[in-house]
């Protein structure tokens, strides 16, 4: 039991002495964070594209008696929307963990 005991005190110790650098963006990636950004707000409006014209394929199958199928569609640009959106987030959160 006294074995375990200093095992796990010299882990927290070797633990608590790794150093925690701050996230420093390297110098001359502006031009790249600046192209993610635009991609980003060009998937978005691409989704937000799909969701229009969901709703007006909904509209004309609705029309037509035809349902169902724009269901998926929708799902699908929503899925879209979510995963664009995260992305950044996700990939900020892994980087200063």
């Amino acid at each position: 039991m006294a074995l375990l005991s200093t095992v796990t005190a010299t882990a927290a110790r070797i633990v608590t002495a790794i150093p925690d650098p701050d996230a420093v963006q390297p110098p001359g990636t502006e031009g790249f964070t600046a192209i993610m950004g635009w991609a980003k707000w060009i998937a978005l409006a691409v989704c937000v594209l799909g969701l229009i014209g969901a709703g007006a394929l909904m509209a004309v199958q609705s029309r037509r008696g035809e349902g169902g199928e724009h269901v998926g569609k929708i799902g699908m640009a929503l899925g879209g929307v979510i995963v664009i959106s995260a992305a950044g987030s996700l990939v900020g959160f892994l980087m200063s963990a």
